[in-house]
């Protein structure tokens, strides 16, 4: 059902099986896909592609511009997955061709009130933003992670699958699997142990994080050091092969 006082583009390619509520805008790139429920007051724009059963709660802004100098008017992208909740003023831009031109966001995330996702960001599945928590351009961040009220990301920082993000943190340096942080600037303090155990990891996987975590963090062994041990274990649990790789992937260095 869409409200008669929503403005719809007539380029915009909308489910039947959609609710739009009223003093909604959709623009001409938008494609919204079935079950999802558009509130009121609600602004979608840009190459904006949203899978099903999404719900946009009232004065949220989705594809808009990025908030970027360089951007002059390209034509860029937003994807945005299923099962996803958007609740007050949100804001979710779209990418910039400096970095691939795409802002994406997976399935079944929840955006608590004015959190932001800037350009270029990739958002995988199941994390939770708290309210007013805020990406920098170009954030990667992993499955279940979560993002305590208040917290920021650096642009071009990382957040790793599982890790926890304490209220207010402010995060400029990347963020490994499993780890708990918080703080100006943060600093690391244990593994998510309580949300590994939600998520059915074994003691014994569980066991195994917590001494990566402590080869890393409590043996005074430089990073590279770490690396080494850290290697050997994962030979033998597969739980740290993503512990592992994110750290040899890390560009800014980890945060220690």
């Amino acid at each position: 059902m869409i409200d008669p006082k929503a403005v719809i583009d007539p380029a915009a390619e909308i489910d039947e099986n959609v609710t739009i509520g009223p003093f909604t805008v959709i623009g001409p790139g938008v494609r919204i896909g079935a079950g999802t429920n558009i509130g009121s007051h609600v602004v979608i724009k840009g190459e904006t592609t949203i899978g099903r059963d999404n719900r946009f709660f009232q004065f949220s802004s989705i594809g808009e511009n990025p908030q970027d100098k360089k951007y002059a008017g390209e034509v860029t992208y937003l994807t945005i997955g299923d099962n996803n909740v958007f609740r007050e003023f949100c804001t979710v831009n779209r990418g910039t061709t400096q970095d691939g031109g795409l802002t994406s966001i997976g399935s079944d995330n929840l955006f608590m009130a004015y959190t932001h996702v800037a350009h270029d960001c990739h958002i995988g599945d199941h994390i939770i933003m708290a309210n007013a928590a805020s990406l920098g351009g170009h954030v990667h961040i992993g499955d279940w992670a979560i993002l305590g009220g208040f917290s920021m990301v650096h642009q071009f920082g990382r957040i790793g699958a599982h890790a926890f993000c304490g209220m207010g943190s402010v995060i400029n340096k990347d963020v490994p699997p499993y780890v708990m942080v918080n703080g100006q600037p943060v600093k690391p303090h244990g593994i998510n142990s309580e949300g590994l155990k939600r998520r059915d990891f074994s003691d014994e996987q569980i066991l195994a994080i917590k001494r990566a975590y402590k080869t890393l963090y409590t043996k005074g062994l430089r990073l590279s050091e770490a690396t080494e041990v850290l290697r050997e274990m994962a030979a033998n649990e597969s739980a740290l092969k993503p512990f592992l790789d994110f750290i040899d992937l890390s560009d800014r260095t980890i945060v220690r």
